[in-house]
């Protein structure tokens, strides 16, 4: 192997072993939000493995031969993860749903393509009639042209940009240097990779035999340092992504005064509940809440957080659940339903009003008349 090749792989497999080894440290990790850390981590694995086959490559292996059907590009995956990384971080609820499976088709769909294209090596003998015709232009559309990577760096840009419309959506909820950190990482990728895309489509397009089959992506001058990029790309992601989710979750990252500050919000919450009764109000948020306290949303999140040590809606629902308690023990109330008692503590829906009873209270609605 040449000396510029081995400088490469040297490269390549840093990137590929920073990625590897911080992908584990953020899997071990016990602070919130798991499911960030897990998408980051995962994020992480798949572009060091991307690395690694390259690395393969220079070393000879994966040409046609075993370890070429098991290196199967997986980059379509990367674009969704980025995405769901985001609202991992801002959502403060956030949940795996089924129709966020819908996100994975182009996942499947590269996967599957691969296997194909992959497999008409076995079918090959040399020449164009030994494959069938979807076979051949499929091959050569996929292994000889940059068209995984057109689509991969497409999706990047396209999932880039809908994940920055939502932390600017959220930006009153999150934290200011979270909120940095998930910009800086969304504007990378998308930089990068549009930077990628528009490289490829000028060189494709403009290449005066692409029609006649005759491009041959890889061997582009533009080929190895889309890697290494990708390689520094992993390195700042790695060190950088660990250290800031550590950093904006841990209860120890609270700056010097910020505790008591925090404190001192706590206070003033517990005051405005008990006087004016706001959590009465059906249609209260975090938002709403916050302008009620004239604090910043996310200066009032950090209070649930580091401070009451509860979820919003377990805080707001706690008080509603102690408030029905002490309307149904009236004698007065008697000739009214628990339901109507309910909506008059704030909530809004009949199931919500048993939810919270039963995970507050620890008893069933109806017994709340029976404990009188």
């Amino acid at each position: 192997m040449s000396l510029q090749n081995t400088l490469i792989a040297i490269l390549l497999s840093i990137g590929a072993v920073q990625g590897l080894v911080y992908g584990i440290r953020l899997l071990r990790k016990e602070e919130r939000p798991k499911t960030a850390n897990q998408l980051l981590a995962c994020i992480l694995f798949f572009l060091s493995y991307r690395l690694l086959i390259q690395v393969l490559r220079l070393f000879g292996l994966g040409h046609y031969d075993t370890w070429y059907y098991f290196m199967i590009d997986m980059g379509w995956i990367n674009a969704p993860l980025l995405y769901f990384y985001v609202r991992a971080q801002v959502e403060n609820n956030f949940k795996w749903k089924k129709k966020h499976l819908l996100h994975l088709i182009p996942f499947v769909l590269q996967v599957s393509i691969s296997i194909f294209v992959r497999l008409q090596n076995l079918y090959w003998d040399g020449t164009k009639d030994s494959l069938s015709t979807m076979g051949y232009y499929g091959y050569a559309i996929w292994m000889n042209m940059p068209t995984n990577y057109v689509i991969a760096s497409l999706l990047i840009v396209i999932y880039t940009t809908i994940a920055l419309g939502l932390i600017k959506e959220k930006e009153e909820h999150t934290d200011p240097a979270l909120k940095k950190w998930l910009t800086q990482m969304m504007r990378s990728f998308q930089i990068y990779f549009a930077l990628v895309l528009g490289t490829l489509l000028v060189d494709f397009l403009l290449f005066e035999d692409a029609q006649f089959m005759s491009y041959f992506y890889f061997t582009q001058f533009f080929y190895f340092p889309f890697f290494i990029g990708m390689a520094g790309l992993i390195y700042w992601l790695g060190f950088s992504g660990y250290h800031k989710n550590f950093k904006n979750t841990s209860r120890k990252s609270l700056k010097e005064g910020e505790e008591a500050q925090l404190k001192r919000l706590a206070e003033k919450l517990h005051v405005a509940m008990q006087k004016e009764q706001l959590y009465k109000d059906p249609e209260l948020s975090l938002n709403n809440l916050a302008d009620k306290l004239e604090v910043k949303p996310y200066l009032l999140s950090r209070c649930f957080s580091h401070v009451l040590q509860l979820k919003f809606n377990d805080y707001i629902n706690q008080l509603r659940a102690e408030q029905i308690k002490r309307l149904a023990s009236l004698p007065e109330n008697s000739k009214y339903t628990l339901l109507s008692l309910a909506y008059e503590a704030g909530f809004n829906s009949k199931s919500s009003f048993q939810r919270a009873v039963k995970k507050h209270l620890g008893i069933s609605p109806k017994e709340l008349r029976k404990s009188e």
